[in-house]
């Protein structure tokens, strides 16, 4: 099984439309949402029937024991995050780092498990989608990706492709996204930002020893910007797979619920369709 990754390096590029779309046009049977800070793909791919839900549970958080605690103070002073206030403890702000618990000399503090999010995988005739949600105030988002991928690929019975979308940015979840794909395609924004960004996520990339694609999503809105990231593409030697126009029907789309796959006939739904052709080409080559 192949396994291609949707990243962007920044939030609103399109990475979450391209999922979608890529996953009608292929068929593809194993999928997944591993922006678990803020899922979104299952609004343009509803899932159908009832999920195999599963609580998640990250780091531990402190917990004082009223009994034991004599007010010393001590673990107020070595709480670096401010999380411990009159031996309470903010569970929001407790980072779960343990220095509490060690340093307590009454041994009134302990490590206990806490809820930081929820999986959900959805099985329906032959295809399985995992996603799963971080609750507010959690932390542990990539522990979490690596949950979801790992559910997925548990659930899945053999299949040629998978196609995941992942996080914005850089972090511990785009790293655990990356991990063990074969192929990660990066849908840029001709923007300032959107260069800088990609550079990021790039470089992450090849850190990570993954093979790169890029493709430039609503390209017409800075033809400049475009040309810069093409230009930069042919001088890191990564493959430049396309630019998609920019297409008001998209929005009202996407709001009704659809992917671009719907939009077979227009500008935009030729181009990416012809991007989504390359890719699958790419990741097949030798």
């Amino acid at each position: 099984m192949k396994k291609l990754v949707i990243l962007s390096g920044k939030g609103g590029t399109g990475k979450t439309t391209f999922a979608g779309a890529f996953i009608k046009m292929g068929d593809i049977k194993a999928y997944a949402d591993c922006d678990v800070d803020a899922p979104n793909l299952h609004l343009i791919l509803p899932p159908a029937g009832e999920a195999d839900e599963k609580e998640f549970f990250g780091l531990g958080k402190a917990a004082a024991d009223p009994g034991k605690c004599t007010d010393c103070g001590l673990c107020e002073t070595v709480c670096r995050f401010g999380a411990i206030k009159g031996g309470c403890v903010d569970i929001f702000a407790c980072e779960g780092c343990g220095v509490c618990m060690e340093f307590c000399p009454q041994g009134a503090i302990e490590m206990r498990a806490h809820v930081s999010g929820l999986t959900a995988v959805y099985r329906e005739a032959g295809s399985v989608f995992s996603t799963a949600r971080l609750y507010m105030g959690s932390g542990n988002s990539g522990k979490l990706v690596t949950e979801v991928k790992r559910q997925l690929f548990e659930n899945i019975k053999e299949t040629t492709l998978a196609v995941i979308d992942g996080s914005p940015g850089i972090g511990c979840p785009v790293i655990a996204s990356v991990t063990g794909a074969d192929m990660v395609l990066m849908v840029a924004e001709p923007s300032v930002s959107g260069m800088s960004d990609l550079k990021r996520i790039v470089r992450t990339a090849q850190i990570l020893r993954t093979r790169i694609g890029v493709c430039v999503n609503k390209w017409d809105m800075n033809g400049r910007k475009t040309g810069e990231i093409e230009k930069y593409c042919r001088d890191e030697g990564i493959e430049f797979l396309g630019r998609v126009p920019f297409d008001p029907s998209v929005v009202k789309l996407l709001n009704e619920g659809r992917t671009m796959a719907d939009l077979a006939e227009s500008p935009a739904g030729k181009a990416i369709k012809d991007v989504f052709v390359k890719t699958v080409r790419k990741i097949y080559e030798q």
